[in-house]
């Protein structure tokens, strides 16, 4: 009888109406995909509405990392351990994009896509449009990298859009209140308040996604058209194949092995961020749900806070092997293809440059037209060739970018013993649900890297009180 009347009286748990949302989402794709081949003159135009919702996330990203990353390195003791998962996460990065170079060097060798294509005058233009699009929107060189760091104000790295900048503002803030000790524990509860704030935001912004990406499919498409795709095929199939090996086979081998997870279940996860990403055309639109999910799943708030914005600078996987593969593409389409020796020195200096270019709107194909520019610029007309279907290329880029960063945290998490496995079973399983109205997990996301000693003096602080 108990029983009963609990049952009766507990409250109903909250459904979630959110998958409405990445319905409506699938169901704007097709409706985009038709008006772009019905009406491609009018579906050009909506290029704006994608843009407008690509622009709403990038307003939002700023914020969700400085209150991220400000709170994760104000609830450790030691900074050391900033420097150590850090340092982790900078040694893994580099050890995956030279993976990913030598892979897409590889199967490019292999295909060998570019031969037999003809370039048009037209499509030869297009490449050098492209080098002052990268000139204007990326930094020149290492010094030019280094000195776009620095913000101009300590605010207007929450409103410049550069990711790095708001990276290393929020790195510097966290450490001082951290060095603060408890002095700046009100200044933490406020920013954990702002975290609130900045998440439900960002919740409201995501029912325009639909909305945005009928708009940037319409676009695409009407601009693109089926016959642009065609020639293009093998291109598109062996890039694709390539970061789904890259993915699934080698990245999922490893995170079958350190973190003890299949790779399918934990991008099932992720499912609701792929979508996103595809409809965009942008990993971007997904880093804020990246952290919150990270976070849900039992990565502490340091791991996930450090690993998943520098990796979105820093672990640029897809883009890597998209760089290699339409290199050797544009190489063979001009008839002049690229030794082992010019292969190496071309693709690991672009490799470098994109991470320069992290945060550029169209960086991928910005940073290959400035890379050729720089290192052969007989090349430079080849990019035309390709740009017919870099929003499409684009897609693969970024899921791969996503897929590799989210991978990089469990694995950072697992090695650091940041990872609680408990909770990781329990949500992959299903029972935890993650929370899509406010994307927090308040309950959850307690850092465990206290000191020892702290905690046996808080215990013994408790006991003497009783």
């Amino acid at each position: 009888m108990a029983s009963t009347t609990d049952a009766a009286t507990a409250p109903r748990q909250k459904r979630d109406k959110t998958h409405w949302l990445y319905i409506a989402v699938i169901v704007a794709v097709l409706a985009g995909i038709v008006v772009g081949l019905v009406f491609p003159d009018f579906g050009k135009e909506l290029k704006w509405l994608g843009t407008l919702f690509v622009n709403l996330i990038k307003m939002i990203i700023a914020p969700v990392i400085f209150c991220t990353i400000v709170l994760g390195i104000g609830a450790i003791r030691k900074a050391a351990q900033v420097g150590r998962i850090g340092g982790l996460a900078l040694g893994y990065f580099i050890a995956m994009s030279t993976v990913a170079l030598f892979i897409g060097l590889l199967v490019g060798n292999v295909l060998h896509p570019g031969d037999g294509l003809q370039l048009t005058d037209e499509v030869r233009g297009a490449g050098a449009d492209l080098v002052s699009q990268s000139a204007e929107g990326a930094p020149e060189g290492t010094t030019g990298f280094l000195l776009s760091l620095i913000p101009t104000t300590l605010l207007s790295s929450l409103t410049s859009g550069s990711v790095l900048q708001a990276l290393l503002v929020a790195l510097l803030v966290g450490f001082a209140l951290q060095a603060m000790g408890k002095a700046g524990q009100p200044i933490l509860t406020g920013i954990g308040h702002l975290q609130k704030l900045v998440f439900r935001i960002l919740a409201m912004i995501m029912w325009v996604a639909p909305i945005g990406a009928f708009g940037a499919i319409a676009a695409v498409v009407g601009a693109t058209g089926v016959q642009a795709l065609k020639s293009l095929g093998i291109l598109m199939l062996g890039f694709y194949l390539t970061c789904a090996l890259f993915v699934f086979l080698f990245l999922g081998t490893i995170l079958r092995v350190v973190v003890g997870i299949n790779v399918f279940s934990f991008l099932k996860y992720l499912g609701r961020e792929y979508l996103l990403i595809v409809s965009s055309s942008s990993s971007e639109t997904a880093l804020p749900r990246l952290i919150a999910k990270m976070e849900h799943i039992g990565v502490s708030k340091p791991v996930a806070g450090i690993v998943v914005p520098t990796g979105y600078s820093f672990n640029l996987d897809g883009t890597a092997i998209y760089l290699t593969m339409a290199s050797l593409f544009i190489a063979e389409a001009l008839g002049d293809p690229l030794s082992v020796a010019e292969q190496i020195g071309l693709l690991v200096f672009m490799v470098v440059a994109s991470k320069g270019a992290a945060g550029v709107s169209g960086a991928g194909l910005a940073t290959l037209a400035g890379g050729l520019q720089s290192h052969r610029p007989e090349l430079l007309d080849g990019v035309g060739l390709i740009v017919g279907i870099d929003r499409f290329m684009s897609e693969a880029r970024a899921v791969t970018n996503f897929s590799g960063n989210a991978i990089a945290t469990m694995l950072v998490a697992t090695w650091t013993k940041e990872l609680d496995r408990e909770q990781m079973q329990a949500v992959l399983a299903g029972q935890r649900p993650f929370d899509e109205t406010t994307m927090l997990d308040d309950g959850h996301a307690a850092p465990a890297v206290e000191d020892a000693g702290d905690q046996r003096r808080e215990l013994a602080g408790a006991a003497t009180t009783r």
